[in-house]
């Protein structure tokens, strides 16, 4: 069946809409990378982003930042430090592959524990009425510390970790709650910041759910109906009996 456009409607140049930014990452003068980002915390996003590749280990592994229109300039006090970590097929249980070493990454050791009301105060401080696509809330048992929106998930994690640096935050005494599905690479993240619980919008990803299992990180998912169901390490959580 033939299908007729019966109306259309013009959007005005001023109408809101997202902005983003692209910019070029050097480190110690050489390339690194092109983000593509909102253009709020850029400073903390790059901080964050370091970290998860791997190029710095604390905020002291920086020398200076500067952050210019489109571009980002980093010097570490390791001058010949330029790349993070290299991205090497793994074998995985059941033949499935991964770009994540875990002898290289730290287990969880925290000994934080959450009951059903802190996490359902902290969902609830978690609502946002920005148009951005995902967010992510490092939390505590006060509700959120830290909140952070952009294009892409990694980013506002990113975002969230460089603030949380830059405030000196324990982030072992935290949990981060996310918008949308969990991946391998933000258990990736959540292991190297010692956050020790990671809960998300939606289905995590069986290779998320097997590294945060060998890691002993707490992984859990929000259902449609607001139960709270946990994949991994649940004696985290506190069930009222």
């Amino acid at each position: 069946m033939e299908k007729i456009i019966v109306s259309f409607t013009c959007i005005d140049d001023e109408s809101p809409r997202l902005r983003e930014r692209v910019i070029a990452l050097f480190v110690n003068g050489r390339y690194a990378a092109t983000p593509i980002i909102i253009p709020d915390s850029v400073e903390e996003f790059v901080i964050g982003h370091l970290f998860s590749e791997e190029i710095i280990r604390t905020l002291k592994d920086i020398e200076s930042i500067r952050v210019e229109e489109n571009r980002v300039s980093v010097l570490t006090t390791d001058p010949f430090r330029i790349t993070g970590r290299r991205k090497t097929v793994l074998s995985g249980c059941g033949g499935s592959t991964s770009y994540i070493d875990l002898s290289k990454l730290p287990s969880i050791q925290s000994g934080l524990s959450l009951s059903l009301s802190d996490i359902s105060s902290a969902l609830m401080d978690c609502s946002t009425d920005t148009p951005f696509p995902a967010g992510a809330f490092l939390c505590g048992k006060d509700g959120v510390i830290i909140r952070s929106e952009d294009l892409e998930i990694l980013h506002a994690v990113d975002r969230v970790i460089g603030s949380g640096l830059k405030a000196d935050i324990t982030f072992s005494e935290t949990f981060l709650i996310i918008s949308g599905m969990i991946s391998s690479e933000l258990v990736r993240r959540s292991l190297l910041a010692g956050i020790p619980i990671l809960l998300g919008r939606s289905a995590p990803t069986d290779l998320a759910v097997r590294i945060a299992g060998e890691m002993n990180l707490t992984l859990g998912t929000f259902s449609s109906d607001g139960a709270l169901v946990l994949y991994t390490h649940p004696e985290r959580i506190s069930v009222p009996g």
